[in-house]
């Protein structure tokens, strides 16, 4: 079983506590995930125990999805991904996206794309559901594993309903599986810690629509994770954030627009 720090007992959501597809899959996940990782959680007051929220961790290893989706289902919520739309459309795949309510993202600025985000967020407030928004949209560039630029799709998804945005970071997932490495086996339960901060504000941003303000919302949203970050590794976070054009790399984001 995957260890969560000492904390007070808290509430757990409908969501979980009747039956739904994520019983047999957390049957499955939630114990190999803790073959690999002994998680140690802080700010579990953060997340919301019922209601619509936007969850943004940073990322820096294939692995750390695995370890966002266990906390998330200890700490009472059903842990909820945006995917990429074309992956609703693959037979068995698709169904099993839409029985867990994913969200599918919106590849593009468009019209329709804006239309489809308001779309899936009334669709959270509706459900009182939460979605796992990984901001920087595919495994950070910076050398030294903080959080890089981030992308607007979050911000746009909760501004669009006034849902909190609760930044989050992890750290240690990397000795589990280093960044384009291999996952190690060996020793078991490597200490990993999240740690969840309290809602972004965003207040100037609410009804937002432009791009200059929801990159500007989005700095802010980064600014935080990098922030709890920093308190994890005992480091003063840098600045300013990575940017992959600055420094002529290419961005192939896989989870988020």
């Amino acid at each position: 079983m995957t260890g969560v720090s000492k904390s007070p007992r808290r509430q757990i959501s409908p969501e979980k506590s009747r039956p739904t597809v994520f019983w047999p899959l957390a049957a499955v996940v939630v114990p190999v995930t803790g073959w690999f990782a002994k998680i140690e959680i802080t700010g579990a007051e953060h997340l919301p125990v019922e209601g619509p929220y936007v969850l943004a961790p940073n990322h820096y290893s294939e692995f750390d999805p695995l370890i966002i989706a266990v906390a998330t289902w200890r700490l009472g919520r059903a842990p909820r991904f945006m995917a990429k739309e074309s992956l609703f459309r693959v037979p068995v795949l698709g169904w099993a996206l839409r029985a867990t309510g994913m969200v599918p993202v919106a590849r593009s600025s468009s019209a329709a794309a804006a239309k489809q985000t308001l779309k899936q967020s009334e669709s959270l407030v509706e459900h009182g559901r939460g979605v796992i928004v990984y901001p920087e949209g595919t495994l950070t560039r910076d050398p030294d594993m903080w959080p890089m630029r981030g992308k607007t799709g979050a911000v746009r998804l909760a501004v669009a309903g006034d849902i909190p945005v609760i930044p989050v970071a992890t750290w240690g997932v990397d000795r589990i599986m280093p960044r384009y490495g291999k996952l190690r086996f060996w020793p078991p339960r490597k200490r990993v810690q999240v740690r969840l901060g309290p809602a972004s504000d965003l207040s100037a941003f609410r009804g937002t629509t432009g791009p200059a303000k929801l990159v500007a919302a989005t700095d802010v949203v980064m600014a935080d994770v990098s922030a709890l970050l920093g308190e994890l590794r005992g480091l003063t976070p840098p600045a300013e954030r990575w940017n992959p054009s600055a420094h002529g790399q290419k961005e192939t984001g896989r989870l988020e627009p």
